[in-house]
């Protein structure tokens, strides 16, 4: 045990003298440090101003923090990448947690697939949507919270620019050899025909750098736009012309009149609010172009060591930066980080629009915390009890939901001490305060049937006398004979129809119902099934315990009664402070003297030592 203990402290030594070694030969340079483990796998990553002073921190002091000091002691080997600054230490830091997953790091929980709107990179190109972003060189816009808000801004699209939404492979050479003829499209008006050259490229184009706009947020800069070639088109009388500009500018001002508007004053920045609790933080991010929100999500993130609220800002920022494609010049935040992005502003606003802008945040993150909240009490023991108690209810074909249910067993050795057991589950679970014992009194010599008559009226007649709760199912473990015998006493106490009873026999775990020949057979993986036996198997555990304790107490009874001069009442304090005979044989006769008095002790004592 020395020499492991030894080992131990000398292999600790050589990993400390190696790990010096490798912080003196860091840089004072921002970069990204990894932590791996002794199979080679990373399971930490990090980004520093200066690494060699981040890096040394974590073993130039004891960490108060428990899950730091476990990953201090469960590094094997450690590597860093050099970068020319701390923003694209951050960038790689996010990179490498996200393909990675290191086991210590901050988790950012990953989004379902949500729908982008891309302009196609190609001639004459298209306006779609997908849920996958490709990296062809076409220009993505969103992502969106639901396909119907893609749809719709689709439609405003398609009502004010008639564009094409073939698969044709479009390109100069097949437009000028007429490799291709108008479609339906054409005819309808949806399409001014650019395969035949009905329409010029730039004509075209000039369309789609005003949806780029549209999807950016722009609505003032094409409303400007277009309001200029109305003008134009109606001193020129071409009030035709100006007609349809002055219905697509009434569309998007219908559109934008539907947007969140929160500020007119505000024009392309991005806001992120932050909130935590003890496993998680929430950033919110929302995109605010021409006062109004174009784009909005909350990040999640699981929180590993004991992260700063500042660190995991910054991270989640830089994240949802690079999901969507932003490059705003202006940021608004709820506190400072310690992180400067290149050309970009960052604010934390006291007053004005700014500050309302990020309060807007700070309630949705909120309310997103909220609701994650709500949807977790949904998994939570209590609703997890409610399912149950419904599933056993839909299985058993019971009038309600057993909120209490009451199980009887039988239990005796060819007939010696017949004795009988009550346990009660309370939203399917044991109330134990609430078992309850019975000594069969009047029947004689080993009759189940009887003895569950007698277990039942008793039980029932108390309750009823003592306006206590009626269970909602009395399971009975038995078969026929004893739910027909249980059946018989709920019908006197005029019990019959107010409370559910079924038996469950062992053999083949079958439901039996009253006035029913054939039984119910549960799936043997069901939760039905498996409630039902666990509190079968609760009352017979609890009738087989008191069952051996009357026998042992009957024993030591007539044991005790057969030692002159130890009456009744000793016998009573005796059983009561020691319980066996065992017990009382281990005690000292100094012990017994305490509770009886020295001159009986003496007699016990004596009495046992006789009889070894």
């Amino acid at each position: 045990m020395v020499l492991l203990k030894l080992f131990k402290m000398e292999s600790e030594i050589l990993l400390s003298n190696k790990f010096k070694e490798i912080v003196n030969l860091l840089p004072d340079l921002p970069g990204v440090y990894q932590f791996f483990n002794v199979e080679g796998k990373i399971i930490y990553v990090g980004k520093a101003k200066n690494l060699r002073k981040r890096v040394s921190s974590y073993f130039s002091k004891v960490h108060d923090n428990r899950k730091t000091a476990i990953l201090v002691k469960n590094i094997s080997d450690i590597r860093h990448i050099v970068v020319d600054s701390e923003e694209d230490a951050l960038l790689l830091e996010n990179n490498l947690i996200k393909k990675y997953q290191p086991k210590y790091n901050v988790l950012l929980k990953d989004d379902k697939s949500f729908p982008w709107i891309y302009i196609k990179n190609e001639p004459f190109p298209r306006v779609q949507y997908g849920r996958e972003v490709i990296r062809d060189g076409s220009l993505y816009f969103g992502p969106y919270t639901s396909v119907t808000m893609v749809r719709i801004i689709l439609d405003v699209i398609k009502s004010i620019y008639p564009i094409r939404n073939c698969n044709l492979k479009l390109s100069n050479e097949s437009i000028y050899n007429h490799n291709y003829k108008v479609c339906l499209e054409f005819q309808i008006g949806n399409c001014k025909g650019p395969c035949e050259n009905l329409q010029a490229e730039d004509d075209y184009l000039d369309n789609i750098s005003q949806i780029k706009e549209i999807l950016k947020g722009n609505l003032s800069t094409v409303m400007l736009h277009l309001k200029g070639k109305m003008v134009q088109f109606s001193y020129a009388y071409k009030f035709e012309e100006a007609d349809i500009l002055k219905n697509k500018i009434s569309i998007l001002e219908n559109y934008k009149s539907k947007s969140t508007i929160v500020s007119s004053s505000v024009t392309n920045v991005e806001v992120y609010s932050f909130d935590e609790d003890e496993g998680y933080a929430y950033v919110n991010f929302l995109k605010v172009v021409d006062g109004a929100i174009i784009q909005a999500q909350t990040l999640e993130i699981k929180k590993r060591l004991d992260e700063a609220k500042e660190e995991i800002l910054a991270l989640g920022i830089v994240n949802i930066r690079q999901k969507f494609f932003l490059n705003s010049k202006e940021i608004l935040l709820p506190f400072p980080i310690d992180v400067q992005f290149k050309d970009v502003k960052m604010i934390v606003p006291q007053i004005g629009d700014k500050r309302k802008l990020l309060d807007f945040s700070q309630r949705n993150v909120k309310f997103y915390k909220l609701d994650r909240y709500k949807q977790l009490s949904l998994k939570s023991p209590e609703s997890r009890t409610k399912r149950l108690l419904e599933q056993i209810k839909n299985d058993l074909r019971l009038n309600e939901i057993p909120y209490r249910i009451e199980c009887f067993d039988n239990s005796n050795i060819q007939g010696a001490q017949p004795v009988a057991a009550c346990v009660v589950f309370i939203n399917g679970k044991p109330a134990k305060k609430e078992y309850r014992h019975f000594i069969i009194k009047g029947v004689e010599g080993p009759d189940d049937f009887a003895s569950m008559e007698e277990i039942i009226f008793r039980r029932y007649t108390r309750v009823v006398d003592e306006k206590g709760y009626l269970p909602n199912l009395i399971v009975i473990d038995g078969g026929k004979g004893q739910l027909s015998s249980a059946i018989k006493s709920l019908e006197i106490l005029k019990l019959r129809g107010k409370v559910s009873i079924i038996g469950i026999a062992k053999k083949l775990e079958q439901i039996i119902y009253p006035d029913d020949s054939v039984p119910l057979y549960l799936d043997k993986n069901s939760e039905t099934l498996r409630i039902l036996q666990y509190i079968r198997n609760e009352a017979h555990r609890f009738g087989i315990k008191f069952h051996r304790n009357k026998r042992s107490n009957e024993f030591i009874i007539n044991e005790l009664a057969k030692i002159p001069g130890i009456g009744e009442k000793t016998i009573e304090i005796l059983l009561k402070k020691f319980k066996t005979i065992k017990r009382l044989k281990e005690v000292s006769q100094f012990e017994i003297g305490d509770e009886i008095g020295f001159k009986k002790a003496g007699k016990i004592a004596e009495y046992f030592i006789n009889n070894k």
